[in-house]
């Protein structure tokens, strides 16, 4: 019985790196039960982080006011990622800030953390002490529902396997160099133009813009053919043309649906009859 126990210990021990987290169906799939659980709390083997909520311990933790060990958002999203299945990926603003755009971006709102993805997160991540506000986006606004999964091998057919290597890469995050699933800085600037101007400024996307003149024109072509959002393509596009990106000769617009019809998309602005899009009067006062 003892093996047995030990057994179990140092299956969880390779199969649970330290610290990312797991929830108690996790466990109770690969057979630790609520009794189990708590012993190896008692023992140090496990941090419990939150109720139902566990970690195997690293070496440093971070403690916050009155001794309560908080998390850090990467190995939780690392764990929705690779433990749990749940397959939200790092975009936006966040993906075009841990790629270096963050000298482009300056907002009170730097706190957040944009995930996009598909389906109900787990309520158990909104129980951690976070030192970042998770906020969840539906990635079906931009892009298809087949379009988001990560795992390579479902893909079926050159298009989607093109839009899945145009949409994603991965970062290795801390000392273990865990794989950090990120949308490409060409996936990410669609994913933050689609925040224009409800919660991102026109002034912010502008600044963006100016800096992305190293764009892959291969990436931007699929994304642009699959992108659902007619406003997200014109402004992208609208946006290329203010700065004359290079990469912007290389695309192929006619592959491009730009749908019909005007989109306001500010109040009293002035119309660009080349994309009938509404954009302020002047970006350069933060418009």
């Amino acid at each position: 019985m003892g093996e047995r126990r030990q057994d179990k210990l140092n299956w969880l021990q390779r199969s649970l790196p330290e610290g990312l987290v797991a929830d108690a169906a996790w466990f109770e799939k690969h057979g630790y039960s609520r009794g189990l659980r708590n012993k190896y709390v008692a023992h140090g083997w496990l941090d419990q982080v939150a109720r139902g909520v566990y970690r195997r311990p690293a070496p440093r933790l971070e403690t916050e006011g009155g001794g309560q060990t908080s998390v850090r958002w990467q190995p939780v999203v690392i764990s929705l990622q690779t433990l749990i299945g749940c397959l939200y990926t790092v975009g936006g603003r966040t993906a075009l800030e841990l790629q270096g755009f963050a000298h482009y971006l300056s907002s009170g709102r730097h706190r957040e953390i944009h995930l996009y993805g598909t389906g109900k997160p787990p309520n158990w991540v909104f129980k951690l002490k976070l030192e970042n506000i998770l906020v969840f986006h539906n990635a079906d606004r931009l892009f298809k529902t087949e379009a988001s999964q990560l795992d390579r091998s479902k893909a079926r057919g050159d298009a989607k396997k093109n839009l899945l290597e145009s949409s994603y890469i991965q970062q290795p995050w801390g000392q273990w160099g865990w794989p950090l699933t990120i949308s490409s800085p060409e996936r990410a600037s669609l994913e933050l133009l689609d925040e224009v101007p409800r919660r991102e400024t026109f002034h912010q996307a502008d600044v963006l813009m100016e800096g992305l003149r190293n764009l892959s024109p291969k990436r931007l072509q699929v994304l642009l053919v699959a992108c659902r959002s007619v406003k997200v393509k014109r402004l992208f596009l609208w946006f290329a043309e203010r700065h004359q990106h290079p990469w912007l000769k290389k695309l192929d617009r006619k592959g491009i649906d730009l749908g019909h019809g005007k989109r306001m998309l500010t109040p009293g602005g002035k119309l660009d009859k080349t994309f009938n899009i509404t954009v302020p009067e002047s970006l350069d006062a933060g418009g």
